[in-house]
């Protein structure tokens, strides 16, 4: 490749027809690509290059603590738990086409924020634009957006979201503020784009962490309204009991090889 060309290739961004140019014409050497059938396969292989580096920063801007994919799954171990129902939803995918949410509701440790992450990153690897947050650190931010009057900015960033898991829905209480902010931002993205969220309680409880009857009623009639919602109520913990999660400590080597002491006499 001569440097005019290589320039070229550089100022319009080819970057991986620039790395595998020689490979390139090799093959359509190799296979007697005519003109046409080789102009096709530089865009294709360019197209393949550039759709796994945006699904890959995609991923990434996505801020998944774990990716975790549905393979990984154990439903072996949850035998309660309806896999046909979450395998259908999951190559389905009409909870993307159709802007439908998913909600799973079980206790602590059933996999629950697996699951969501594996529909997340489905969607991701789809072509769309997905976010991982937790309630806790939605509402915060939402709240602290009030201070320097940003809330609208915060919210639309939410809401653009193609797909957004909430985790963890329940697990701590939140303000008067904040509970207007979170139903602002959930009415916003009803039935225009895709939420899955989390939660250990149940629909009947939710009223005892958002401490507004009447907003707790309105949310739950919208999420219901347009949701999948997987009962997970009789799934039991995926985690080990928690002395075997417990590391003992180590005893340290001066500790474990100490005798009497040579300070002590004997009788």
């Amino acid at each position: 490749m001569n440097s005019d060309l290589e320039k070229i290739l550089k100022h319009l961004r080819l970057s991986s027809l620039l790395e595998r140019w020689d490979e390139v014409i090799a093959e359509a050497r190799r296979k007697r690509f005519s003109p046409e059938r080789l102009l096709q396969h530089v865009l294709e292989s360019e197209y393949r290059g550039k759709s796994e580096n945006s699904r890959i920063l995609r991923r990434k801007r996505a801020h998944i603590p774990e990716p975790l994919e549905i393979e990984t799954y154990p439903f072996q171990r949850q035998p309660k738990l309806n896999r046909h129902k979450i395998m259908s939803l999951y190559d389905g995918f009409d909870y993307m086409e159709k802007h439908r949410n998913i909600i799973f509701l079980g206790p602590t440790g059933c996999g629950k924020t697996g699951l969501a992450t594996s529909f997340l990153l489905h969607a991701i690897d789809q072509g769309y634009r997905g976010y991982f947050t937790s309630f806790a650190n939605l509402v915060a931010e939402l709240y602290a957006s009030l201070a320097d009057r940003s809330e609208n900015t915060v919210i639309r960033r939410y809401a653009a979201y193609d797909c957004l898991v909430i985790d963890e829905v329940g697990y701590i209480e939140v303000e008067p503020a904040q509970v207007g902010l979170f139903f602002t931002l959930m009415q916003k993205r009803h039935k225009n784009k895709s939420t899955l969220l989390t939660s250990n309680l149940g629909f009947s409880e939710w009223a005892s962490f958002l401490h507004n009857k009447h907003l707790t009623a309105a949310l739950i009639d919208r999420l219901v309204e347009n949701s999948h919602v997987v009962n997970m109520k009789e799934c039991t913990t995926l985690r080990g009991p928690l002395d075997d999660r417990i590391k003992p400590e180590q005893e340290s080597p001066d500790e474990a090889d100490s005798g009497p002491s040579e300070d002590v006499e004997s009788e």
